[in-house]
Parts: C-alpha cells; sequence; structure tokens
C-alpha cells in the first residue's frame, strides 16, 4: 500500500500540471497564435542557417553539398592563424571596434542629458530630430557624402584647409584618416537614436528627488551626479554588455565601402576579410572558420562582461 500511495501523487501531480497548462493556453491561444509568425521567422532566418558552421570543420564542395562533404577538423582554423594577415586583420578589428565604443558609447548619454535639461521644449525638439535623422540615411549614401565633402579637389573641408593656408589632403585615400572618419561618422548617425533610450530613462526618474535636491541647493552638475546617472546606470550597464559583446562585429557595409587600396593596412577587418575569402575567392570552409572564430569570441565576451556585471552592479542580461 505504501508503494501504491507515492506512486499516485507524482501521476496526480503530473495531470494536473498538464491540465493547468492545457487550460493557460485555451485562455491565451490568441496571444500565443499572434506570436507564431515572429518564431518561424525566427526559427526560419536565425536558427536554421547555424546548421551551415559545419562547413568550418569540412572541406565543402558546393556539389557534394554539406552532407557530403568530407570532414576536415580544425585544419581552417589552424590555417587562418598561420597566415601572416590574421594577427593584423584581428588587431584592426579589435582597435576600430574599441575606438567606436569609447566615442560611440558616451555620445547618446552626453546628449540625453543636455536635451532633460534643456530649458527651451521646443528647441530641445529640434535638437533631438535633427541629431535623430542621420540615422535614417543609408550608409552607402553616407560614403558618398564622405566622398564628396572630404574629397581633395571639390569638397568643402579642404577648401576650408586651404583658406586657412593648409595643404588639401586625400582624406578617404590615406590609412591614417580611415579610423577618425569612420569613428567620427558613427559618431554622427546614431547619437540621435542611441539617446532615445537614455532620454525615455530619465523620464522615469521620480521627480521628486530633483524637487529635494533643488531645495538642498544642489547644481545642475551635482543632480546629474547623484541623481541622473545612479538613476539610469541599469540602463547603462546593459546597453555597455550588449556593445561589448558584439565588439568584434564591426559594421562591414560602411568599413566595405570606405576600403580602397591605400588603406587596406587598416582597414581590413575580419568581416571584409571572410567576404573576399569567401564570396571573392570561394574558400567557404575557411571563410566558414573566421567568421566562426569571430562568433566565438563575440559571445565569450558578452558571458565574461556580464558575469563581472552581475557580480560588480547587480545588473546583468539574465
Amino acid at each position: 500500500m505504501g508503494q501504491i500511495t507515492t506512486t499516485s501523487k507524482p501521476a496526480k501531480s503530473a495531470a494536473k500540471v498538464r491540465s493547468d497548462w492545457a487550460m493557460y493556453l485555451k485562455g491565451n491561444w490568441d496571444l500565443y497564435l499572434m506570436l507564431a509568425p515572429a518564431v518561424i521567422l525566427i526559427a526560419i532566418f536565425a536558427y536554421w542557417p547555424m546548421y551551415g558552421v559545419v562547413m568550418a570543420f569540412q572541406n565543402f564542395n558546393p556539389i557534394s553539398g554539406i552532407t557530403g562533404s568530407p570532414w576536415v577538423g580544425l585544419m581552417h582554423f589552424e590555417r587562418f592563424f598561420a597566415t601572416p594577415t590574421a594577427m593584423r586583420i584581428i588587431t584592426n578589428t579589435v582597435v576600430l571596434s574599441v575606438q567606436t565604443l569609447i566615442f560611440t558609447f558616451p555620445a547618446p548619454i552626453l546628449l540625453a542629458l543636455m536635451l532633460h535639461y534643456c530649458v527651451s521644449r521646443r528647441f530641445a525638439r529640434v535638437v533631438q530630430t535633427a541629431t535623430y535623422f542621420p540615422f535614417f540615411i543609408a550608409t552607402v549614401v553616407l560614403v558618398g557624402m564622405m566622398h564628396i565633402f572630404f574629397s581633395p579637389s571639390v569638397g568643402m573641408v579642404n577648401h576650408a584647409i586651404e583658406a586657412l593656408g593648409g595643404q588639401r589632403q586625400v582624406f578617404m585615400a590615406d590609412s591614417v584618416w580611415f579610423r577618425p572618419l569612420y569613428v567620427g561618422s558613427r559618431v554622427w548617425q546614431g547619437t540621435g537614436f542611441g539617446a532615445i533610450i537614455f532620454i525615455a530613462a530619465l523620464a522615469g526618474v521620480d521627480p521628486g528627488l530633483y524637487e529635494a535636491a533643488t531645495i538642498d541647493g544642489a547644481s545642475k552638475w551635482k543632480r546629474i551626479l547623484h541623481i541622473d546617472l545612479p538613476c539610469i546606470m541599469p540602463t547603462i550597464v546593459i546597453m555597455l554588455i550588449l556593445s561589448l559583446g558584439s565588439i568584434m562585429s564591426v559594421g562591414f557595409e560602411q568599413v566595405f565601402l570606405m576600403q580602397n587600396a591605400r588603406n587596406t593596412a587598416v582597414s581590413e577587418i575580419i568581416a571584409t576579410y571572410v567576404y573576399s575569402m569567401g564570396l571573392l575567392e570561394g574558400r567557404f570552409s575557411f571563410a566558414a572558420a573566421v567568421g566562426l572564430f569571430n562568433s566565438v569570441v563575440n559571445f565569450a565576451l558578452l558571458i565574461i562582461v556580464n558575469q563581472i556585471s552581475r557580480k560588480v552592479s547587480e545588473t546583468s542580461l539574465w
């Protein structure tokens, strides 16, 4: 009888769980039906293509396909790290990503704080719209504008330099100017859009904190240091984790459009290298191995930064 009692309880518990779950689905089936297309699209276009990473461990042949191509293990990874350009490409990717992060991450925070303390609401809306508008400019159009503005013959920048007594510069073909131009254009294009998140976070700060600080005679600078920044710090930490987690993923399109024979020494990054190896030279498995290495590094950085943030600030993605 003791055995009958102990085995019947889990059965009843499991049946109750299934019944509760069935009732929950019956009451919320319409919500899951609306969610289904998004889940299907993500599964098809985000998760199913991950099966293709096995090419990094094969000598892929388009005729044989993934299932028929021979397995070679880590040969392509070893071949990549043995190439003399591997360290230069990784260094270019890391340096460009870090420089972009240093200048693009604090810019939206500063803009959000300035707009938050702007006296004229109309002027704040005009500035926000003006800084938000560049985000909608296509990358190819942006690079085309840069070629015109920095042109050695008709560019306004060189006209200004010459008017001030300087010499004209070939900015877009000079490896020294590649990184400053790339980072500067990213700051100009993304600051307004990035500030939206921090503006929303500042809007949620308790007004009573400002009233108490004003009564105590706190200046705007003190209010920023002791009220605004601590209140939006969880948002800042989350955005920083996401940024550091993709530090190896420099935008391919803009770098590729700005790249030329004279600045390849600093503009060749992992994304453009994968493109040239995979699509131009047809070395699919080698390109897949390099791309997989890049993704693994990004994933590892995301995990590490998230763990550090959870221990230091108790704010994390999970």
